[in-house]
């Protein structure tokens, strides 16, 4: 399948997924879902896109992997991070009552363009499989480890907080064990790095320029 085809496949896809989590927002009066949603949209693009491409299995196997675990793991946690048996998360608390009467239609066009995100995200394990080499490059094997260590380091990071947040004796303090001795936000960067992956990936490709937006994008909203 050509990749365009795959691209707007994958948006077709993302659109109704977003329609379903809508309509569970409007039943339960809580949006945290998108976020759950976002994540896990990627993952399924990825595995679409993997099965669906033309190129080499080996490298099917290797981006598809990388988009689903990646996506599956951030897409537990967040679950249960921010909506079982959570309330709603306190930005769309507050989004709700600035729109007010108009919020049905806002959260609607807001929850599609997670849709779109979600899409525009994919786009890393999309180009990367419009590579036909027969065999993995340097580049790609060399991405294997960054990756591993992008996904194990936010996985712990993650962990040791929601650790260190249920325990009552830490209520009001900030954590500054483990990893967060040295960073005070070590998830964000193993997330930043994780999208460094892909960069490594399409080194040596016309396409490999585009995927450092990802990283660069990841970077200007840690910083805001």
């Amino acid at each position: 399948m050509g990749t365009l085809l795959l691209a707007l496949s994958g948006w077709g896809v993302l659109a109704a997924l977003f329609l379903l989590l809508y309509l569970y927002e409007r039943i339960v009066r809580d949006a945290s879902i998108v976020d759950v949603g976002w994540s896990g949209s990627i993952g399924l693009l990825a595995f679409g896109y993997a099965v669906l491409s033309d190129a080499p299995l080996e490298r099917r196997i290797l981006i598809g992997s990388m988009g689903v675990l990646w996506s599956l793991r951030l897409t537990v946690y967040l679950f249960f991070n921010r909506v079982y048996g959570k309330e709603e998360d306190g930005r769309y608390q507050n989004l709700r009552r600035n729109w007010g009467d108009r919020s049905g239609l806002f959260f609607f066009l807001f929850f599609q363009a997670q849709a779109l995100l979600g899409l525009v995200f994919s786009i890393p394990f999309l180009l990367a499989l419009t590579n036909t080499a027969a065999s993995l490059s340097f580049f790609e094997w060399i991405s294997i480890p960054v990756w591993v260590t992008a996904v194990l380091g936010e996985t712990y990071s993650d962990l040791h907080l929601a650790r260190f947040r249920s325990n009552p004796s830490n209520r009001g303090r900030v954590c500054q064990e483990g990893l967060w001795r040295y960073s005070r936000h070590p998830n964000y960067f193993f997330e930043w790095l994780h999208w460094w992956t892909y960069v490594i990936v399409g080194i040596g490709h016309w396409w490999g320029w585009i995927n450092l937006l990802f990283p660069l994008t990841m970077t200007f909203s840690f910083l805001n």
